[in-house]
């Protein structure tokens, strides 16, 4: 067959994007960045980025260090056990993604180191400080952790305020359209832990290591590793399929704040986390997942037609975060 005579491939739905043609500076390259960026994220929400800048060699860090803290026995871990929101460790049960959607599953079968945003706004509320402004805990059974986790997510910081300048570009908005909202924002970092059955026993009908759900802000980082019972997302076209995979790149995808802002131009990204497979029942897995979010009292308005489809009613930002974080809370 000839070359000419070879079927074109299909677009993937969830592409891998060099961000280094974006940094370059060269406009005609940066236009077309934003074109595929544009079209992934009307599609499932999702992309996989490359040439990101961030040192591989902090993941490895950070995931050796929090693997020895999740391995400590369950009294060890208790005293750092906080509620979705909090500083520490959510041990099992403490989450269950699927009621962020309004679906009744079982807890989540993970465990999660979490951070957040932990340095006050200078003469902000107190109110505001109190509630998204606290310090980190940080585990004394692994003083390695901290070293590593704040150097990533320094790194997380710049790449997440980079994205939003390539999301405003994409909409043809003035490139600071989202970072003008960035300029003392909240975030959260989980460094979630998929173990294997032996530690979680058999799943439950309908349970997941994380239950279908968008995330709430407006981009979500995220390093992963591949497994059996790995990402899967949802698109219309496809239903649920696996996530594509890269050991180079790190996974990004919208957030229901970023949606609304674009009237669902781009769809939050639906996706689960699948049990522990029963063929590899010992799978071990642990993600890297940096949600980042926009400054307290944020005021998110669907961007008008054309651009936007969908005219949602404006929000405050940190009320309808709150409200997803409650609502995935048990207990």
């Amino acid at each position: 067959m000839t070359s000419a005579a070879r079927p074109a491939q299909a677009r993937p739905r969830i592409p891998t994007v060099d961000l280094r043609p974006w940094l370059s500076g060269d406009a005609a390259a940066r236009a077309e960045v934003a074109t595929t960026v544009d079209r992934a994220l009307r599609t499932a929400g999702f992309l996989l980025v490359t040439g990101h800048g961030v040192d591989p060699v902090l993941r490895t860090a950070i995931r050796a260090a929090a693997r020895a803290f999740f391995h400590l026995d369950a009294d060890a871990k208790k005293p750092y056990a906080v509620r979705v929101g909090g500083r520490g460790w959510l041990g099992p049960g403490a989450e269950a993604n699927g009621y962020a959607e309004g679906t009744e599953t079982p807890p989540d079968l993970k465990e999660s180191l979490s951070f957040a945003a932990d340095e006050p706004v200078p003469d902000g509320p107190p109110a505001v400080n109190a509630e998204w402004f606290l310090p980190n805990t940080w585990p004394a059974e692994v003083p390695s952790l901290r070293g590593p986790v704040e150097t990533y997510l320094r790194q997380l910081r710049a790449l997440s305020d980079q994205l939003l300048t390539l999301l405003a570009a994409a909409l043809g908005q003035d490139e600071d359209f989202f970072t003008r909202h960035t300029g003392h924002p909240t975030w959260g970092f989980n460094i979630n832990w998929y173990p294997g059955r032996e530690v979680v026993g058999e799943p439950q009908e309908g349970q997941f290591r994380i239950g279908p759900h968008t995330d709430f802000g407006t981009v979500t980082v995220l390093d992963r590793q591949a497994g059996s019972g790995g990402l899967q997302v949802f698109t219309d076209e496809g239903g649920w399929e696996d996530a594509p995979f890269d050991p180079a790149a790190l996974t990004v995808n919208i957030g229901d704040l970023m949606a609304r802002w674009t009237g669902d131009r781009w769809r939050s990204g639906r996706h689960r986390v699948l049990p522990p497979p029963a063929d590899a029942p010992a799978e071990e897995l642990m993600s890297l997942v940096y949600f980042y979010e926009c400054d307290p009292g944020t005021r998110v308005e669907s961007l008008p037609a054309p651009v936007g489809r969908v005219a949602y009613e404006p929000v405050d930002s940190h009320t309808y975060l709150r409200r997803k974080l409650d609502a995935i809370s048990v207990g």
